[in-house]
Parts: C-alpha cells; structure tokens; sequence
C-alpha cells in the first residue's frame, strides 16, 4: 500500500540517517587523533563509541513513543535539530570527559532518528517495493560513512578533528525540509492511539516481539561495528597505512556497501528476507581473509568492498523486515527501540576489540571476530520469522 508523498518522506529518512552516520563515523575515523590530543589511550576513545551506542535506547524509546502519539514528522523535526546542536557542541569540547558526554547525548538523538524516520519512509513505500527502499534507506548510514571518510581525507591532516563537527549544524536544515515538503504517514493517521494508556498496552503485549528483535539486531549490530569501528584504526596500527590512504580504503569499501544495500535489498522482494540476509552474511565470511590479511594495497582496497558489500547487503533488508514484522500500532516505537536495544548489548565490541587486538594484535583480533558473529547471525536471522510484503494499516 502506498501513500501520497513517498519520494520526500524516503529522501528525509535517508538524509537523516546519512547525517546521523557521518557524525558516528567522523569519532570512528579520528579514534587516533582524538586520543593523542586529549592523552587518552586508544581504548579510551573507543569507550565513546560504546557510550553511544549505550544511549541510543534511550532515544528510540523517547521519539519513538512520541511518534506513536504525535506522528512521525514532529518527533524527527526534534530529533534532527537536537542531534545538529551536540554534533557542533563535539568539536568545542573542552576535555575528554565533556567529549565523552557530549558522545553520549548524540547517543540519544542518533536512537530516536532511526526509528521514527524507517516507520515513516516504509509506511509510505509501495509494498512490492520495500526492498529496494529499505536497501537505499539503510545505506543512508553507508552514505554517512563515505562523506565522513571523504571529509577526513580533505580536513584530518590539515586542521585536525575538531573542525569537521562544525558541518553537523546541517540536520537542522533537514528539518526545514521536513517540516514542508513531508506530509504525515497515512497509515498512522489511521491507527493511532487515542490515549497514552491504550499505546503502552499495545507495547507490553508484543513483548515476544520485542524480545526477537532485540536478539536480531544484538547479532546485525556485532556484525557491522565489529567490521567497521576500528577497521581504520587497523589500517593505520597493522599496515601502516597514513590518514589519507585510510580514508581512501574507506571511503571506497563504502562504495560497496551502497552497491550492496541497494543489490540485496532489491533481492530480499524476490527472494524473501531472511534467505537473501543469510546469503549475504555467508558471503562476508568468505571475505574475511581478502578484508584482512590482502597481500597488498589493491588487495585491500578489494577485500574492504566486497566485505562491506556483504555486510551491508544484509542491513540493506533490515528496515522492510523488521517494519515489516512490527504490527500497525508500535511501528514508530518497536523497530527503532529494538534495533537500539540490540545496538547497546553489542556497544561493547569497539572497545572489546581493541582490548583484545593488545594481546593479538588487530589483524587476529579481528578475523576471528567477525567469522564468529556472522555465523552466529546467520544462524539467528534463518531461524526467525518473516512477514514479507504485508500491508500496512
């Protein structure tokens, strides 16, 4: 089913989530650069990542309520403008411990923005379609990544780390856009709750629900920060690579996730969800030895496109299904507070392997890890359940 105004809806989402993912991955990019300038050790500054993730439940379930009770495009007006204001606040903080709270408040709007904005984009979206939407939605954060690698790439080595969180006052922008071109979802507007009491019991009886989508995207988040947090931070610690040619690999394997989001996406509407997100992780485990241990700069700059082609081919269907999967009355509030939920419990991989990559070193560390969390995720996404293509409302 779709509703009038898909185009600007799916555009805001994206864009939102682009912007959300440039502001997480500008921190991944500059992890050296932050920890010689406040005279931390590496494992401190990775302990920020966690932090964000840490309190990104806090966000999905503050807009994400909200958006069950006032519509989607008010709760992601807020959330935009509020996450803007600590992004430009990041690159003013004065100490490691104003950086590290400040990384943990963007935590909270980076939670609320996912949620709201895939309900809205899905709810809207043709139902024969949703792959290939939800493909193009989630590379938002691909998108993210690549602008952030390119912008390190031209501002890192020249000015430092600090200037390129001055760009974050963009999403206020957005919300300009939002408030004006968006309209509200349909499907909302039909199956609203007409109380606070009538949604939280609607949330409390999809606990079963909630408690497959946490253990789903627990595995997905393991599965995309543990190939992505501190994979330039091993470029530069195991292979010597400068900032430049680290930024140049990255920004390049996020070609492939784009291609990759967009490619198994399209694939999850023919196939079904579940078979093309297995295919895709079985895939990123065949490539672990090219992401890794490559011979050689060509090899490299090969093996980061093909893992994250892999890797976010398999997020690329996960806005469709797990909308899919939430019924109409918690959609702006299930998917997003799941998701968040999972990306917390998994918040410990930065850090994790960056301990870990002490005692092994990086190249060990993590091979090792990301040939066991995909597994394991392949094993949980191929045993869940699957709604494909139901209608919304």
């Amino acid at each position: 089913m779709a509703s009038r105004g898909p185009g600007a809806a799916v555009a805001a989402s994206f864009l939102g989530w682009t912007l959300d993912a440039f502001d997480f991955f500008l921190v991944v990019i500059s992890v050296p650069a932050i920890a010689a300038e406040f005279h931390q050790p590496i494992k401190a500054v990775a302990l920020s990542l966690t932090l964000t993730l840490l309190f990104r439940p806090l966000g999905a379930a503050i807009f994400g309520l909200m958006a069950e009770r006032y519509g989607r495009r008010l709760p992601l007006m807020i959330d935009l403008v509020f996450f803007s204001i600590i992004e430009i606040a990041t690159g003013f903080a004065p100490t490691f411990t104003a950086f590290l709270v400040l990384r943990a408040l963007f935590g909270i709007g980076m939670g609320g923005e996912w949620g709201v904005g895939s309900a809205l984009a899905m709810e809207k979206a043709p139902s024969a379609r949703r792959g290939i939407v939800s493909g193009l939605l989630q590379e938002g954060y691909a998108t993210g990544y690549l602008l952030a690698a390119v912008c390190s790439f031209f501002v890192l080595p020249r000015w430092g780390w600090r200037p390129m969180f001055y760009i974050g006052g963009l999403p206020a922008l957005l919300a300009i856009f939002v408030r004006f071109r968006v309209t509200e979802s349909e499907v909302w507007e039909r199956t609203r709750h007409a109380s606070w009491r009538s949604l939280f019991d609607g949330v409390l009886s999809q606990w079963r629900l909630f408690l497959g989508l946490v253990l789903l995207m627990t595995m997905m988040n393991l599965v995309s920060h543990g190939t992505q947090d501190l994979y330039p931070t091993f470029l530069q610690k195991a292979r010597g690579f400068s900032s430049e040619r680290t930024a140049s690999v990255t920004a390049f394997s996020m070609i492939g996730a784009l291609i990759g989001g967009l490619w198994f996406g399209s694939l999850s509407d023919r196939l079904g969800r579940r078979k093309a997100m297995v295919g895709a992780l079985i895939g990123a485990i065949l490539m672990v030895p090219l992401w890794i241990f490559a011979p050689s700069f060509l090899a490299i700059l090969a093996g980061a496109f093909l893992m994250q082609f892999m890797v976010q081919g398999a997020w690329g269907i996960i806005p469709a299904h797990i909308n899919e999967l939430s019924p109409d009355g918690v959609r702006g509030f299930m998917p997003g507070f799941g998701y968040q939920c999972g990306a917390a419990l998994a918040g410990w991989v930065p850090w994790a392997l960056a301990k870990l990559a002490e005692r092994t070193g990086y190249p060990i560390a993590m091979a090792g890890a990301a040939v066991v969390i995909c597994s394991i995720a392949a094993l949980v996404v191929a045993t869940g359940r699957e709604k494909r293509g139901v209608t919304f409302g």
